[in-house]
């Protein structure tokens, strides 16, 4: 069997300038073409569609991920290419791969076997240079920073209470925790300082959710840098960086135009984790791609219960999006795994793990139905080792919900394996969506914590030591409490314990860190052991992959 790679170099690009007059009406002058096949279009020519209407928008989401992979954007790509399939007007919206997973254990976000976006290579290594230049920007404010103190810090910035980090698209956990500015009077003044991973930095939310240029540089000037010792906030604009730093975003902003395996058009930009940030793709994207198709396909990362979340409360309480459906991705060995069963043996039949393990599925059936209030089908990715017996009892459970079931093969099939999905999902748009929120802005911080936990993780409580509810109260005194909150927790759980399977209830959620993104407009509260620089395993992916004599890239997935 051919390997994601091998698939994707084998497939027949057409010059992305043909994929952009033909599938989606665009001429070739609204094209800013980074080699023949992607390019980033005109924001002046998306800005000219602001009379279209609107077309339908699909989310899809997942159960709680595995170490076995559930195929979310697999299942992205292939109901894009499936609707195209069936003579519908369609694109899909997906995120930029981080290089962190590229290298690390996740792997690459431009899908799977006949159900990918192309070309993978380039996705998944540099693309278009959007993540160097938010990193830039970000550390172009870092360095303007410790800059105005070593000159006099005619601000008073006190510098205990700086806020600001340096990002690395990289998973290097050596830059966790480090001390800067040593070596002497000429270097500035050591401070303990860090890293986190690119996609979690507010400049990567700030850019996702930025709606123009203008929207951006306002945006990049409200970011907090730190305090003052009498605790004022010093903004980025005090430091008078946010004008450098829109330079340095200011082409990456136009969103990147690719293709799918079967030449069908598919927006990848920005990429923000959904387990330590909003896990979004960028509002532009999303609705350019809805002034150019009749249905738009986009995913929120990790399960329901991170990404599609944030997908309501951040990206769409924002942008003034709402969904007309949504598709959970879920897999059967996923489930018997959620049910206990060993990695080893979730190709084997285990009804009883099957049994205990379909909570979880049903836990993000009943949020994203009930909670979320979005219309909802289970596609399940099929495979080889499901049994007739496994596949009757996740329909008969799924049917107490009033949810359609269906299996798809994309992976193996491209489009049409996923054409069933595709005629559920056109008559799922057609039921009315009454897409709603998990909390109200005018909840204080702690009322909206505790809905999420309560509502959507089954928590019976939230903690945080005294030090965190001052600063959450401090955050609510000082204006902030309108803005949605942006959980980092695990991904692997409803809990803040990956271990712990299935679908927990009563449990707690400590939150343990809190940071203001004042630019992107939303508070950021860390819980459990959630790192926002990951680490990477003991056999990390980058040492498979490498390059031939002839320049051919090898053993990326």
């Amino acid at each position: 069997m051919s390997s994601d790679i091998e698939i994707a170099q084998a497939a027949k690009m057409q010059r992305i300038s043909k994929v952009a007059l033909e599938k989606l009406g665009i001429a070739d002058e609204h094209l800013e073409p980074y080699g023949h096949y992607k390019a980033k279009v005109s924001l002046a020519y998306l800005d000219s569609l602001k009379q279209r209407p609107n077309a339908k928008l699909i989310l899809v989401t997942a159960m709680t991920p595995t170490p076995a992979g559930e195929g979310k954007t697999t299942t992205t790509v292939g109901l894009g290419d499936a609707l195209n399939h069936i003579g519908k007007r369609a694109m899909i919206c997906l995120r930029e791969p981080s290089l962190g997973p590229v290298f690390g254990m996740k792997g690459g976000a431009a899908g799977g076997g006949y159900a990918q976006v192309v070309p993978m290579e380039d996705i998944n290594l540099h693309f278009t240079g959007d993540f160097n230049a938010i990193g830039l920007a970000n550390n172009l404010l870092s360095a303007l920073l410790d800059n105005h103190i070593h000159h006099g810090n005619e601000l008073g910035i006190d510098v205990r209470r700086i806020a600001w980090k340096r990002v690395l698209d990289m998973n290097d956990r050596a830059l966790r925790d480090i001390t800067v500015s040593l070596g002497g009077p000429g270097n500035g003044y050591p401070r303990q300082d860090g890293f986190d991973i690119v996609v979690a930095s507010e400049v990567m939310a700030i850019f996702c959710l930025s709606t123009s240029l203008k929207d951006l540089k306002k945006r990049l000037g409200n970011i907090v840098v730190g305090y003052t010792r009498e605790q004022k906030p010093v903004k980025a604009s005090d430091l008078q960086a946010h004008g450098a730093m829109t330079v340095l975003l200011k082409d990456t902003l136009a969103p990147n135009l690719v293709q799918t395996v079967e030449n069908n058009p598919a927006f990848i930009h920005g990429g923000p984790f959904a387990n330590i940030a909003h896990g979004c793709n960028t509002v532009i994207a999303t609705q350019a791609a809805m002034k150019l198709a009749d249905y738009v396909v986009t995913e929120a990362g990790f399960g329901a219960d991170l990404g599609a979340e944030k997908f309501m409360d951040i990206k769409c309480r924002k942008s003034g999006l709402r969904p007309a459906a949504a598709v959970i991705v879920a897999t059967v060995r996923a489930l018997k795994y959620h049910g206990g069963a060993d990695l080893k043996t979730i190709t084997q039949e285990n009804i009883a793990a099957l049994e205990k393990g379909m909570p979880n599925l049903e836990r993000h059936v009943d949020n994203v139905k009930n909670v979320y209030g979005v219309p909802c089908i289970v596609s399940i990715n099929k495979f080889t080792s499901d049994t007739q017996a496994e596949i009757d009892l996740l329909r008969s459970r799924m049917a107490k919900y009033g949810v359609p079931v269906v299996l798809a093969t994309h992976w193996g099939d491209g489009g049409k394996g996923a054409t069933e999905l595709a005629h559920e999902v056109v008559k799922l748009c057609e039921h009315k969506s009454t897409a709603t929120f998990v909390y109200e802005d005018q909840d204080t911080l702690w009322e909206k914590i505790g809905k999420i936990a309560r509502k959507v993780y089954r928590a019976s409580e939230v903690t945080a030591d005294s030090k965190v509810r001052g600063q959450i109260k401090k955050l609510q005194d000082d204006g902030y409490g309108h803005y949605p909150v942006c959980v980092a927790k695990t991904q692997y759980s409803f809990s803040t314990d990956p271990q712990l399977r299935g679908a927990p209830e009563n449990h707690v959620i400590n939150i343990r860190e809190v940071r203001l993104a004042a630019g992107a407009e939303f508070i950021v509260m860390v819980c459990g052991d959630i790192l926002t620089m990951p680490g990477l395993p003991k056999v990390p992916s980058a040492n498979k992959i490498d390059v031939d004599e002839n320049g051919k890239v090898v053993g990326l997935f």
